[in-house]
């Protein structure tokens, strides 16, 4: 019997001895055979070992010349930010060649990492996690041949990593000066779980501003329910608010939608309660249309596509692009802000 050498072994030859398929085996051999039993990567792992085959970095190079495939991976495609990030992200990726997949893992880690295996098998190009939360996958996921980008947060994993994004430490002081310069020192905040950097951030940087001011904000006055849906944490934020004898001159979310939620609440409070003024993170599109009394952080989501394709065609060890932001400053309607 002739064994086989690594040049006359294929990873056909490999699948026809395990008698697998030959995405079974590149599942296995990228470490993302999830769906797989036991006993079949124990085969595929013997037949590998009995012809002596391995992957070379040749093929590895061929796949990348090749692949036209960036995934991107949106933590919540429900918030027009995010899908306006999306698209300017899909557009300037088109421009480059390339070709957009995109998924939603709905910030909940065992979905992200099924599409993470997914677009690893798929031999995508590169990965773009607009929005990423920690999971398994992702800390296993150190393949230098696929560049990784992180979009708005932080790789939640703590490894330094390329970043496209805000300075939200910086936009949560500019929120606080902003608020100071108007004489809105009685401030409520409402955020997002602080799993996230981008929230982490964003909190850090109003408390700090707040309290260098001398007016730091009273514990009660800062609120986070136990919710995922920024609408509802900030409904659930608001009634509590209102619930209380003291009214806030200005109510903080840490994105618009938690901003609308509580807007939501005063409105079914009736015009007995006095409304705060109220700021949020993102400056959604659509807020010219639907809030328009909403001032907000805007982030230049118009400029993220750029910044993706540039991060995937020229990448570095650790790339950390610093979009700019700016408050933008929209008057309440009249009638409406009556609690300062």
């Amino acid at each position: 019997m002739v064994r086989r050498t690594v040049q006359s072994s294929s990873i056909k030859d490999v699948a026809a001895l395990a008698g697998v398929s030959i995405a079974t085996v590149s599942r296995v051999v990228n470490g993302v055979a999830n769906k797989a039993s036991a006993d079949t990567i124990e085969r595929v792992r013997k037949a590998i070992a009995t012809l002596d085959y391995r992957t070379t970095s040749a093929g590895r190079d061929l796949r990348q010349r090749t692949s036209r495939l960036v995934a991107v991976l949106a933590s919540n495609l429900a918030n027009p930010v995010m899908a306006a990030i999306a698209a300017s992200a899909e557009v300037a990726i088109r421009g480059a060649g390339l070709v957009m997949v995109l998924c939603d893992t709905h910030d909940q880690p065992e979905l992200q990492d099924e599409f993470l295996r997914e677009m690893l098998a798929q031999q995508a190009r590169a990965i773009v996690l607009l929005g990423a939360v920690d999971s398994p996958a992702l800390r296993r996921l150190q393949d230098p041949a696929t560049p990784v980008v992180f979009v708005n947060r932080q790789d939640p994993t703590g490894r330094e990593s390329t970043f496209i994004g805000i300075d939200n430490r910086r936009a949560g002081e500019d929120v606080a000066a902003w608020a100071m310069a108007r004489g809105l020192r009685k401030a409520a905040l409402i955020h997002a779980p602080i799993t996230s950097s981008a929230t982490r951030d964003r909190v850090s940087g109003i408390l700090t501003g707040f309290a260098a001011a001398g007016a730091p904000l009273p514990k009660s006055w800062v609120l986070s329910p136990d919710a995922v849906d920024h609408l509802n944490i900030g409904f659930e934020s608001a009634r509590r608010l209102i619930g209380d004898r003291h009214v806030p001159d200005l109510v903080i979310g840490t994105s618009d939608l938690i901003a609308f939620g509580a807007a939501r609440a005063w409105r079914e409070a009736g015009p007995e309660v006095p409304t705060p003024r109220m700021i949020g993170f993102d400056d959604s599109p659509i807020n010219e249309w639907l809030a328009p009394e909403l001032s907000s952080v805007r982030i230049p989501y118009d400029a993220y596509g750029a910044a993706i394709v540039e991060a995937l065609l020229f990448p570095k060890p650790t790339n950390q692009i610093v979009l700019d932001h700016r408050i933008v400053e929209r008057p309440a309607r009249l009638g409406i802000h009556s609690a300062s």
